[in-house]
């Protein structure tokens, strides 16, 4: 049967933080420092998808655009929510399912949603933690303990050197791009792992994991100075992954039978790798989920 795509426009909500955290550099230098391409994927046969419903955002494009085409091409019925501003669509046709985050953005200017969240915070999660618990009684009624429900959530190496202010989660004491993008980051970690938890305390048929694409050639550097774009040119070509590659992890954490029933995961090149210390921490991981669902105004369960 052929696969199908279904479009929904997601605007995304914001917030931007900083608390204290031991900076792992060792762990942060390592990931940002494995390049090369992600090979695995097309040596790894995935299961067909028939029958089961995806749902991703930013699939207009970029790395989104690949794990919405390759999910489609095994089989899922594949839901693209984007941005009222993406209308690169026209090449995405019949298309089919998961709920896989991918949309996201990257050393912006400060700036606002237009609910008053800080950018990155808003739309890199703030947006994908509502909209996940949006979905999670379905998720929960549409999974199987033979055949989870999954959650994939794109995060970054970034997230080792992110910090969280829980009294300034807007940041209203200063704004830097690096430093708004990695809390964002580090927010979306933390996400995951309490959202497993409390899925696992449930017994629900759902699992929650994290992936690190790596550094992917994508236009979420047009953001940086004119100099600095014209100096990662080459070094993209040389060095960073394709968009495709970038999406490997994502796909198989979405798919592969080998991940059945594991959650409360960081993958990065196709393997389970530790995230930052603070991720570990179940008072930090808490706290967030109480504060983002003030903010978002829904009932904390």
């Amino acid at each position: 049967s052929h696969a199908k795509l279904s479009v929904i426009c997601w605007t995304g909500w914001n917030k931007y933080a900083c608390l204290y955290q031991p900076i792992d550099f060792p762990l942060y230098c390592k990931a940002m420092t494995t390049y090369g391409p992600f090979l695995f994927l097309p040596h790894t046969v995935l299961p067909k998808q028939n029958g089961r419903v995806a749902i991703v955002t930013g699939g207009a494009r970029g790395m989104g655009y690949e794990t919405a085409r390759h999910l489609a091409s095994l089989g899922m019925h594949v839901v693209i929510a984007i941005n009222q501003s993406d209308s690169k669509l026209s090449t995405m046709i019949e298309m089919s399912y998961c709920l896989s985050f991918i949309a996201g953005i990257m050393l912006v200017p400060e700036g606002k949603t237009e609910d008053s969240f800080e950018l990155h915070f808003g739309l890199n999660y703030l947006g994908h933690f509502l909209l996940t618990n949006l979905l999670l009684d379905k998720l929960k009624r549409s999974g199987k303990h033979d055949a989870c429900s999954r959650v994939v959530t794109m995060s970054s190496a970034t997230h080792y050197v992110g910090r969280l202010n829980m009294e300034d989660l807007q940041g209203r004491s200063g704004y830097s791009a690096h430093g708004a993008y990695s809390q964002s980051k580090l927010a979306l970690v933390l996400f995951t792992y309490h959202l497993q938890e409390k899925l696992a305390a449930g017994g629900f048929p759902v699992t929650s994991n994290a992936v690190d694409p790596g550094m992917v050639d994508t236009d979420l550097y047009n953001n940086l100075c004119i100099p600095a774009q014209a100096a990662k040119k080459p070094v993209a070509k040389m060095l960073f992954r394709t968009p495709a590659e970038g999406a490997s992890t994502a796909i198989l954490a979405a798919t592969a039978s080998q991940l059945e029933g594991v959650g409360g995961c960081y993958f990065y090149n196709g393997e389970r790798i530790e995230s930052a210390d603070m991720t570990y921490d179940h008072n930090v991981r808490a706290e967030l989920w109480k504060q983002s669902c003030a903010l978002v105004g829904l009932q904390e369960a």
